[in-house]
C-alpha cells in the first residue's frame, strides 16, 4: 500500500485507489491460455466402431388372475378352485423363477374377510407380489 502520492504538495495522505491494471493483465493472460488449451483437452481418436443390434432379453413372469366372487367362490385363471387347491397352487407358483404376480380381482360386494384370507394364503405360500385389479371410476 502506498502512503505517498505523486502530487508535489506536502500532504502525504494514503492512497485509497487500487491499481487494477496488473489484475486485468493477469486475467487476460489466463483467458488466452484457456482459449488455447481447451480444444486440446477434448481431442479424441476417431475410430470406426463395429455395429450390432440386439434386443434386451427380458423374462417377464406370468401373472395369476385370481378372482373372488361375492359368494366367496375362487377362480384361478378362470378355473374354479377351493381353498385347499388354492394353497397348493400358490405353493407351487411361489417356487417358480421368476415368481409370478398375483392379480386379485374381487366383486364389489365381496366381504373383506374373503379377500384377507386369500392374501394370507398367498403370503404363507411365499408369494411376494400381490396386486389389486380395479376398474376406472368412469367405466360402466
Amino acid at each position: 500500500m502506498a502512503f505517498g502520492g505523486f502530487s508535489k504538495s506536502g500532504d502525504s495522505s494514503p492512497m485509497a485507489e487500487i491499481n487494477m491494471v496488473p489484475l486485468i493483465d493477469v486475467m487476460l493472460v489466463l483467458l488466452v491460455i484457456f482459449i488455447i488449451t481447451a480444444p486440446l483437452l477434448t481431442h479424441a481418436v476417431k475410430i470406426d466402431l463395429p455395429k450390432a443390434s440386439s434386443n434386451p432379453n427380458l423374462t417377464r413372469p406370468d401373472n395369476i388372475q385370481l378372482a373372488i366372487k361375492a359368494n366367496g367362490a375362487l377362480y384361478w385363471n378362470g378355473e374354479a378352485v377351493d381353498q385347499r387347491a388354492l394353497a397348493a397352487r400358490m405353493a407351487a407358483a411361489a417356487k417358480l423363477d421368476p415368481q409370478p404376480e398375483v392379480h386379485l380381482r374381487a366383486d364389489l360386494t365381496t366381504e373383506y374377510q374373503k379377500v384377507a384370507e386369500v392374501m394370507s394364503a398367498a403370503a404363507k405360500a411365499g408369494m411376494m407380489k400381490i396386486g389389486f385389479v380395479t376398474e376406472p371410476s368412469g367405466a360402466n
